[in-house]
């Protein structure tokens, strides 16, 4: 009997064994397949926003890139410079070594172009930027804003189109188009005010504003008083005067104006001769103009001037003679400055 029980045991004791080991050999990871390399044809692969090592091993792998997602992975993982690898279009080889797939990602040489819009830019020189680093044809810009609609403006810019451009650097990739690219700008814009929960029938005025803000002011500290002094004239029924609005308007710099553009009152950014915000904005106002606008500086100014203009030093005033005596301030400045 005991004897028979030992044989019992010991033979469920073989099978569990046989059985354990059979398990362990199934669940033992196999080396990653991977290519020998060197490589063949080029291919271009999007690495999107936020990819983790797998999602780019995903990626490569659907390309044909990379032999396999682990072999991708586990060279993501030996690799020090892969967290800072950027989402972009990267031109890469088929039938990589998954080692050389991520060096050449790490080396962050991507295909595409950047676009760098500044803050105070207006439509007209947006697009001739965009068009100089593209490459696409100005008249493909210029026939996309003829339907602003498409592109993503509200209805309450009623068909203007400047102050939505966001000012921002974009990444274009190669089968961009004139109308993909702008659309992207107004997302941009209109991204921010919902993240400033800016109600949207407000929308247009916030930008006009800002653009006033953006093309007045250098720092943030002066744009803040500014778009206080702005709201104190209108709260005053005071006209704005405004001299950027009365350029764009014109069609022409600042530095340019006459007394004839100052008093033509057909001129409809003349905010000398007319009350209230002008019809739209004058430019593409950029975060911290908006940010102006909706937070500005407590306080009575109602005047402002710039004194330095290698500086940009600007003073402000509550009263019509403090602002006479920092005009005289600012001749003086140009008198001694050539």
């Amino acid at each position: 009997m005991l004897l028979v029980a030992l044989v019992l045991v010991g033979g469920a004791g073989y099978a569990v064994w046989t059985n354990l080991d059979s398990l362990i050999s199934l669940t033992t990871p196999l080396e990653s397949k991977d290519f020998p390399g060197p490589g063949g044809d080029q291919v271009d692969v999007e690495i999107p926003e936020g990819a983790t090592g797998t999602a780019m091993g995903q990626e490569l792998y659907e390309a044909g890139v990379v032999a396999s997602v682990s072999a991708f992975t586990a060279a993501f993982e030996a690799n020090p410079g892969s967290a800072s690898i950027r989402p972009g279009t990267y031109t890469m080889l088929e039938e990589m070594p998954a080692r050389d797939a991520v060096a050449l990602l790490v080396k962050n040489e991507t295909a595409d172009l950047q676009l760098t819009l500044p803050e105070g830019y207006t439509v007209d020189q947006t697009i001739e930027r965009a068009a100089q680093v593209t490459g696409l044809p100005v008249e493909d810009f210029e026939a996309a804003l003829k339907s602003p609609g498409k592109i993503g403006v509200p209805k309450q810019a009623e068909g203007k189109v400047e102050g939505w451009l966001y000012p921002d650097t974009y990444m274009v990739k190669p089968d961009d188009t004139a109308v993909g690219l702008l659309t992207q700008m107004v997302d941009g814009t209109k991204s921010v005010l919902r993240e400033k929960n800016v109600p949207v029938a407000d929308w247009q005025s916030v930008l006009t504003k800002a653009s006033l803000v953006e093309r007045e002011g250098r720092t943030a500290e002066d744009r803040a008083k500014i778009a206080r002094a702005i709201e104190n004239r209108l709260e005053d029924g005071m006209p704005l005067q405004i001299d950027a609005a009365v350029a764009y308007g014109a069609g022409k710099p600042g530095t340019e104006l006459t007394d004839a553009d100052l008093d033509n009152e057909k001129n409809p950014y003349n905010t000398y001769e007319h009350l209230g915000l002008p019809p739209g904005p004058i430019a593409n106002p950029g975060t911290t103009s908006i940010d102006a606008v909706l937070n500005p500086t407590p306080g009575d100014w109602k005047y402002w001037i710039t004194v330095n203009l290698d500086t940009g030093e600007t003073k402000f005033s509550e009263t019509y003679e403090e602002h006479l005596a920092y005009q005289q301030e600012l001749r003086e400045w140009q008198a001694a400055n050539g």
